[in-house]
């Protein structure tokens, strides 16, 4: 009998975070889960935050990532499609994954149907939330002309103010994110108001550093899939229904 395919989520690897974990082994376990879960995918969708900071110049990408790039590359030139979502941290993205490694780039949320079930996908950020002064920023990042001016600093300042940036996140502080209930959850929040205009049997959002699965009295499922900082959390869709995977760090 041939065994089914299967898809896999994962989200906030934040690959080259010097906090934590050690950057380096984090990106060795990320690539021995690609490489575990490949034979029996048939789409890998990666939810944002992948990179804990990056920023494309025209001639110029990031140092590093090495086996994490290659790895993906070798799974798309198999043929099996592997999605890649920007979060607040790699938003900065242009064609360079897409030309060099086939990763097919989503900067917003999407809508995918399989197994005559809807999947709601998103990194998340910004989503449901009232907090202007996030929203400010997030408009700032995302600010076309502010762009072009970032990108005109040289790499060595550019990559180093980002990486400044970055190491005063909450995560990189450790600071512990705990669910908040289904009424002050933003990503829920913002689910909710999606399901008033059309039916969606599952959200799947990064961004929140939890892993959970939440029910909705509406029907829908809430996953949030968690980060790779502490361990390793990601979700499994086998035709029939969601798993989400919550392992400790090696």
């Amino acid at each position: 009998m041939k065994k089914e395919k299967k898809i896999f989520f994962a989200s906030d690897f934040h690959l080259g975070l010097k906090a934590g974990t050690d950057p380096s082994e984090r990106e060795k376990r990320v690539v021995r889960w690609l490489k575990t879960i490949a034979p029996d995918a048939s789409a890998i969708y990666l939810i944002g935050d992948i990179f804990d900071f990056w920023w494309e110049y025209k001639h110029v990408v990031p140092r590093g990532f090495t086996r994490f790039l290659g790895a993906v590359s070798e799974i798309t030139d198999s043929g099996i499609p592997v999605h890649f979502f920007t979060g607040n941290h790699d938003m900065w993205i242009t064609d360079y994954l897409s030309q060099e490694c086939g990763l097919i780039i989503h900067t917003s949320p999407l809508i995918v149907n399989a197994d005559e079930k809807s999947f709601y996908l998103a990194h998340g950020e910004g989503l449901g939330s009232n907090d202007p002064g996030y929203k400010v920023l997030l408009s700032i990042f995302r600010n076309k002309p502010l762009r072009v001016l970032y990108s005109a600093l040289h790499p060595s300042i550019g990559m180093s103010l980002g990486h400044r940036w970055s190491l005063n996140s909450r995560l990189a502080k450790g600071i512990k994110r705990d669910f908040k209930g289904e009424d002050n959850e933003a990503l829920i929040i913002h689910a909710k108001s999606v399901l008033k205009e059309k039916h969606i049997d599952y959200f799947i959002f990064g961004h929140r550093h939890i892993a959970l699965q939440y029910q909705l009295k509406e029907g829908a499922e809430i996953i949030f899939l968690g980060e790779w900082m502490s361990g390793s959390s990601y979700a499994i869709w086998n035709g029939e229904y969601m798993e989400l995977v919550i392992k400790d760090q090696p």
